[in-house]
């Protein structure tokens, strides 16, 4: 079986237009499902917590119904270990700052030049706050995958935390997370991994992962503004939350603060069931059916992948940052970032724009990569970013638009 694409369309509001959307690094459209969910939510059981009445019953139903979802979709032993906030950012930082209360002048942090700044600037502002030092792990300019030997020389006795992307925002590369969680730990440290542009690609489990912490964006995967975090239940136990009083000690409640956006975590749940929908899984389990619809995911994204990076590659003048090997195509996302001679990328994603095609440019808050490659005073990269409801029709139409461009 391979991805019905037309179907997946007609499910999408946005994608009746004719608006080619490949700005989805930064934000996908969302299902009918969600906005279904998110209407009924505000309409039939909108209440706060925990109190002695019917909507709020229901409230608290559909609530720890999206956490057991979001737990089966990255993998968690169990629900507790999710966390629900505004985004991973806000998360990270919150995290950031209970970790920070265990470390000591002299410990050291090690972050990365390929990641997104919401997992290098919390680990930075704790070090200045504690007296940590922070280490940089370095990526090959040429094909930006890390530079894991260069791991072994930063980890010591006193690394505390290694933050790593599971994915670069940037320039799609896939990073090795399990093996580099493994080095961690065996250096006696935390991992911490910024999941958010990988989850609407593949199939995400923490527990083959082994990593600490994960953080991904509901509007990343087909839902609606939210972050939603995981961490391991005796870790999230331990550390000490910065909440008000009358609020949990317990996690996830205890990260929780606040007031949370019931509506938007109610459409997560509708994101979840939306991709599970896409699988012929004969199976009511939530994991076996999102193992077959990122299974499907992947084969498709593959084939745009492919004709996406081979199209690139033909334009005169166009420069592809990132995985362009064939061989090492596994290793990348369908998310492209590159730069045309002879133009800013502002003035390339403005003509793709012109011509109905979403296209981002700049540096998508990864500021360490567009320096790294000594873009950032030139504008950064323009990325193209496709997820599985978009087809190859419309990468055809993306190259025609930049060779009339170029």
């Amino acid at each position: 079986m391979t991805l019905d694409v037309t179907a997946v369309r007609r499910q999408f509001p946005a994608l009746q237009s004719d608006t080619v959307f490949f700005d989805n690094p930064g934000g996908t459209q969302v299902p009918q499902a969600v906005l279904d969910r998110m209407l009924g939510y505000l309409t039939k059981s909108n209440a706060n917590r925990d109190g002695a009445f019917a909507t709020s019953r229901e409230s608290d139903r559909l609530l720890e119904a999206s956490r057991g979802a979001m737990a089966a979709l990255l993998g968690a032993a169990r629900p507790e270990e999710i966390v629900f906030g505004p985004n991973m950012t806000s998360l990270t930082f919150q995290i950031s700052r209970a970790l920070a209360r265990e470390f000591l002048p002299g410990d050291e942090i090690i972050v990365t030049r390929l990641d997104h700044d919401a997992n290098i600037a919390p680990w930075r502002l704790v070090a200045e706050d504690r007296g940590c030092l922070v280490r940089w792990l370095d990526f090959d300019p040429e094909d930006c995958t890390l530079d894991l030997a260069m791991l072994d020389t930063l980890l010591g006795p006193r690394t505390r935390l290694v933050a790593v992307g599971f994915a670069s925002n940037a320039v799609g590369t896939v990073n090795p997370v399990a093996e580099i969680a493994r080095r961690a730990h065996a250096a006696g440290a935390l991992c911490y991994v910024d999941a958010v542009q990988v989850a609407p690609h593949r199939r995400i489990d923490v527990q083959a992962l082994d990593c600490d912490f994960l953080a991904a964006s509901a509007y990343k995967f087909f839902g609606p503004h939210l972050g939603v975090l995981y961490g391991r239940h005796e870790l999230l136990s331990r550390l000490r939350a910065y909440k008000v009083r009358p609020a949990s000690d317990a996690p996830p409640g205890k990260f929780e603060t606040g007031t949370q956006l019931h509506e938007n975590i109610v459409g997560a749940l509708g994101a979840a069931e939306y991709l599970a929908s896409l699988s012929d899984a004969a199976s009511s389990d939530w994991s076996a059916r999102f193992d077959r619809a990122f299974s499907l995911i992947e084969a498709h994204e593959a084939r745009l992948t492919q004709r996406l990076v081979d199209g690139l590659q033909a334009v005169p003048g166009l420069r592809i940052y990132g995985i362009t090997d064939p061989q090492q195509m596994g290793d990348r996302l369908s998310t492209v970032s590159f730069t045309l001679e002879g133009k800013t990328p502002r003035q390339v994603a403005g003509s793709l724009g012109e011509a109905g095609i979403n296209a981002w440019d700049g540096n998508f808050y990864a500021q360490a990569v567009t320096e790294r490659l000594e873009l950032e005073d030139r504008g950064g990269l323009v990325r193209i970013g496709a997820v599985h409801y978009n087809t190859e029709d419309e990468v055809e139409r993306l190259l025609t638009a930049l060779a009339r461009v170029a």
